[in-house]
């Protein structure tokens, strides 16, 4: 079975965005807020999003399974303040349940929770009950920068952050690390700000011992892990004269990587450093990069022809493609038990 644990509802209905766009709009003037129930997307209009889009890729890629959560570009946490959140967080992850409800088969829901720079992260606790409990997610999308590119927020190692990690121990759930739309200019939103928060989620959680608190706590570092793996022997190094443990025993019990790379060498190199217990099947399809390599013909994001390509046996490809995911979402593994998968 091969599982892609990064999936986005890029492609949603455009009512969702109009809906968006109108909420926004009463930010200034308060008579333009829309309403919820003024946002009508029928079940045949998620049909068609998902079969002409993600269902036919994934058909055509060979993949079975997505986590399939909110579209991260528009969680804009820093638009608004929690009410707006709240309000657009709820919206969103209920269409994805949705979607899930309509292809049980192929897709299963993980959260986007209601963020808002400088308020309480035990805002978000509700949402994040109400999708594990009631619409079946397996996890969650947590924002380590509301702000959109200004890092306003404590590091992920700060007490601030707890009562998400008490809460996600509680229900064994993982989260996976991802910012949203950067409205700081100096940082492109896909190219720039993804990677660098990747890798600045990475340091934070190196440079603490937030796994001592939390032994149990699972984070999985998207887009390869950012600049993690490729400068491994920096971060070792780092974590050497920090005076902490080994990386395999400092965070590797904890923190996993997907692969959300985009050309060969990159997943050879992902998959050559990173122990393979750490590495999870992705594509972010259909996500930031959808064009075609001109220098292989095929989509930059069908990732598993990346792992097909890699020197691996048939052992380490299983880990990858649902081994590890099975284990690092835990709540994954026993929908697929009930419904004999």
């Amino acid at each position: 079975m091969i599982i892609d644990i990064h999936g986005h509802y890029t492609t949603a209905p455009k009512a969702l965005e109009d809906w968006r766009n109108r909420q926004i709009a009463g930010l200034k003037d308060a008579s333009l807020t829309p309403k919820v129930s003024e946002l009508s997307i029928s079940d045949d209009d998620l049909r068609e999003t998902i079969e002409q889009n993600q269902l036919r890729l994934m058909k055509e890629r060979g993949a079975d399974l997505t986590i399939f959560s909110p579209r991260a570009s528009f969680m804009a946490h820093h638009i608004g303040d929690f009410n707006t959140s709240a309000t657009w967080a709820a919206i969103c992850n209920e269409l994805c349940y949705r979607v899930a409800q309509l292809f049980p088969e192929h897709f299963i829901g993980a959260a986007m929770l209601p963020q808002s720079p400088g308020v309480d992260p035990k805002t978000c606790l509700p949402e994040l009950e109400k999708c594990v409990k009631e619409y079946g997610f397996v996890g969650i999308n947590l924002n380590p920068d509301p702000s959109g590119g200004h890092w306003t927020s404590p590091p992920l190692s700060d007490r601030h952050w707890y009562p998400i990690y008490e809460k996600m121990v509680e229900l064994d759930i993982p989260a996976m690390i991802h910012v949203s739309t950067s409205c700081n200019s100096c940082f492109h939103t896909t190219g720039a700000h993804y990677i660098n928060a990747d890798t600045t989620a990475f340091m934070q959680c190196l440079t603490s011992d937030l796994f001592k608190d939390f032994p149990t706590l699972k984070f999985v570092i998207p887009h390869g892990g950012g600049a993690a793996p490729y400068h491994w022997g920096r971060y070792r190094g780092l974590a050497q004269e920090l005076k902490k443990p080994l990386l395999e025993e400092h965070l590797l019990n904890n923190i996993f990587f997907d692969t959300c790379v985009y050309h060969q060498p990159g997943i050879d190199l992902l998959t050559h450093v990173i122990p393979l217990k750490n590495v999870l099947f992705a594509s972010e399809m259909i996500g930031a990069v959808r064009g075609i390599d001109p220098t292989t013909g095929h989509y930059y994001d069908d990732t598993k022809r990346y792992i097909e390509a890699a020197k691996l046996t048939a052992e380490q490809r299983h880990l990858i493609y649902e081994g590890n995911a099975r284990r690092v979402y835990p709540r994954l593994d026993a929908a697929l038990k009930a419904q004999g998968r």
